[in-house]
């Protein structure tokens, strides 16, 4: 049975930069050995997420790269901009507006702060649900 687990951000750190959230999750899923797709908003953040990776600190190596190239296959963390054609993957963290269609195991929501963004996640959370996946909430 697929997974939706919405990650509702609240701690400081995260709230100031959502997308280290997304770093963190990023590394739990290399440590689990697990392929991960990032469905990022637009290039910008693609390109946001990608120095962010880079500096995890000294000791935290994260392979990853942005979709597009000729070693996508290789990468376990692969981000892709709304223009790279990639193939979803069993996990995948959704940064834009739409639910993910297609086949997958897990999808992470990372749900902002603001109360303004959190409704279309609500319509989302309806959408999994009639799609009869299990639905988690995580505070974060």
């Amino acid at each position: 049975m697929s997974r939706a687990d919405f990650y509702l951000i609240a701690k400081p750190r995260f709230r100031s930069e959502p997308l280290r959230l997304v770093c963190e999750l990023a590394k739990k899923a290399y440590e689990a050995n697990l392929p991960l797709l990032v469905l990022a908003r637009d290039t910008a953040q693609a390109e946001a997420l990608d120095d962010l990776l880079w500096d995890m600190g000294d000791d935290v190596y994260l392979p990853h790269q942005i979709a597009g190239g000729e070693e996508d296959d290789e990468a376990l963390v692969l981000i892709a901009p709304p223009e790279a054609d990639a193939p979803l993957r069993p996990l995948v963290i959704n940064l834009r507006d739409a639910a993910v269609e297609g086949a997958f195991e897990r999808v992470l929501e990372v749900v902002p702060a603001d109360d303004d963004a959190r409704e279309p996640l609500r319509e989302r959370w309806k959408q999994y649900k009639a799609r009869g996946m299990e639905v988690n909430k995580h505070d974060m």
